[in-house]
C-alpha cells in the first residue's frame, strides 16, 4: 500500500455528506427539468429553490478540501495541491466543453437562435477556449444565454471552484478550526452574493 493510500485510508470518510451530496444533485436536475415547464415563472415551479442545492455544493466543498488538506500542508507544496485540484476538476470542464459543442453543433432549436449564424471553425474556437475555463465576453456567446461558458453551462461553478482553489492555500492554512468552520463559508459566499445580490 503507498503512502497516499494509507493516508487516506487513516481518516474516516463521511457517509452521510455522500447521501447530502446525492440529494443535492438530484434538487439541481429536478430544478432545471421543471424550470422547462414553468413558464419562465419560478413561483410556478414546484422546486423553485432548487439553485439552492448549488450553494450547498459549494459549503461541502468548502468544508471537504479543509477535511482533505489542512494536516497537509507541511508535507505539501502549493504546487501540488493546485496539481490535484486540476486532475480532480479539470476532466470534466473538457468533457463538459466537447459535450455541449456536439449537442451545439447538432441541435436545431428555437432555444439556439445563433446556430446558424455560427461556423463549425467558430465554434471549435470557442469549445476549446471553453476548455481552458477562461470566462468569454458576450461577443463569444454563440448561444445567445449571455452566458461566460456558452457551450458547457454549469462550469460557472467550476470556475469559481479554481478561483476558490487559488485563494484557499493563502487562506486557510493557518489553523484547523479555520479550515473546517470557515471553509464552507468561505466556498459558499461568491454564491450567496450571487444568489442574493
Amino acid at each position: 500500500m503507498n503512502t497516499q493510500n494509507s493516508y487516506l485510508a487513516s481518516k474516516p470518510h463521511y457517509e452521510i455528506l455522500d447521501g447530502l451530496r446525492g440529494v443535492a444533485a438530484v434538487m439541481v436536475v429536478a430544478f432545471h427539468l421543471l424550470e422547462a415547464h414553468s413558464g419562465g415563472n419560478h413561483l410556478n415551479q414546484i422546486i423553485n429553490h432548487g439553485y439552492l442545492a448549488v450553494d450547498f455544493f459549494f459549503m461541502l466543498s468548502g468544508f471537504v478540501i479543509g477535511y482533505a488538506y489542512d494536516d497537509r500542508w507541511s508535507r505539501m507544496s502549493i504546487g501540488t495541491f493546485f496539481k490535484r485540484r486540476i486532475i480532480r476538476l479539470h476532466p470534466m470542464v473538457i468533457v463538459g466543453s466537447i459535450v455541449g459543442a456536439v449537442f451545439f453543433y447538432f441541435q436545431e432549436s428555437p432555444c439556439f437562435p445563433a446556430i446558424q449564424d455560427t461556423s463549425a471553425g467558430t465554434m471549435l474556437l470557442v469549445m476549446l477556449l471553453g476548455c481552458t475555463l477562461l470566462p468569454l465576453p458576450l461577443k463569444w456567446d454563440i448561444r445567445g444565454w449571455t452566458e461566460m461558458h456558452p457551450l458547457n453551462g454549469p462550469a460557472w461553478s467550476l470556475y469559481y471552484e479554481y478561483s476558490l482553489c487559488i485563494v484557499h492555500p493563502q487562506v486557510q492554512q493557518d489553523s484547523f478550526v479555520r479550515s473546517r468552520c470557515c471553509g464552507g463559508m468561505f466556498y459558499g459566499a461568491p454564491l450567496s452574493y450571487r444568489t442574493c445580490g
